[in-house]
């Protein structure tokens, strides 16, 4: 079942989220509802603080991006990397490269804004998957870049705390009607109170 995700200056997506253990009460419902949420909402990544959830979990699939790029984009982006569709329980970033790239982001929090969102180009992750085997993996250019603004969903962190002083100043206006809910997106979200 899809569920509602949650719009900047809601409380959860400011927290740190808690570790779980395999026993966690419904995690592979949630975790199927999170894919569901994440495909409806047009999304290449959802973290659990997006669907009220303080939980160390997200979901990233950045295979739909990979299959309509061009070739050279894909070069660009991906290298020789494949792309990656995957879940992430109670991840911890462990390395990450002194390369840096700048992209544009958005997020399923903060409909219809974006931003230039300076990351490094590589990241080496510990994880649990769907099946709580535990995993360490590397990850380059765009795999690594959807996986950190995950991961900082998880850390109470959004890609707009990323951005320079300007860019936020612009968009001020924007993020107050967010949280008051002075906004239309296409999928379901639940705003603070």
């Amino acid at each position: 079942m899809a569920l509602a995700i949650t719009a900047y200056g809601t409380k959860v997506l400011r927290k740190v989220c808690d570790e779980i253990t395999k026993d966690y009460d419904g995690l592979q419902a949630l975790i199927d509802s999170m894919w569901e949420t994440m495909y409806e909402a047009g999304g290449v990544g959802l973290a659990a603080p997006q669907v009220n959830k303080a939980i160390r979990l997200f979901t990233v699939d950045t295979v739909q991006v990979f299959e309509g790029m061009n070739d050279e984009d894909k070069e660009d982006l991906f290298e020789d990397e494949a792309p990656v569709k995957e879940t992430f329980i109670n991840a911890q970033i462990v390395g990450e490269s002194e390369e840096v790239w700048a992209d544009n982001e958005g997020c399923l929090s903060l409909p219809d804004l974006s931003g230039e969102v300076e990351r490094p180009w590589a990241i080496e992750i510990e994880y649990y998957d769907k099946d709580f085997n535990k995993q360490s993996k590397t990850f380059s250019g765009y795999n690594a870049r959807v996986i950190q603004h995950e991961y900082d969903h998880t850390e109470g962190i959004l890609y707009v705390d990323h951005l320079s002083g300007i860019a936020k100043r612009l968009i001020k206006g924007k993020l107050n009607k967010i949280a008051e809910g002075k906004v239309a997106p296409r999928y379901r979200m639940r705003f603070a109170k």
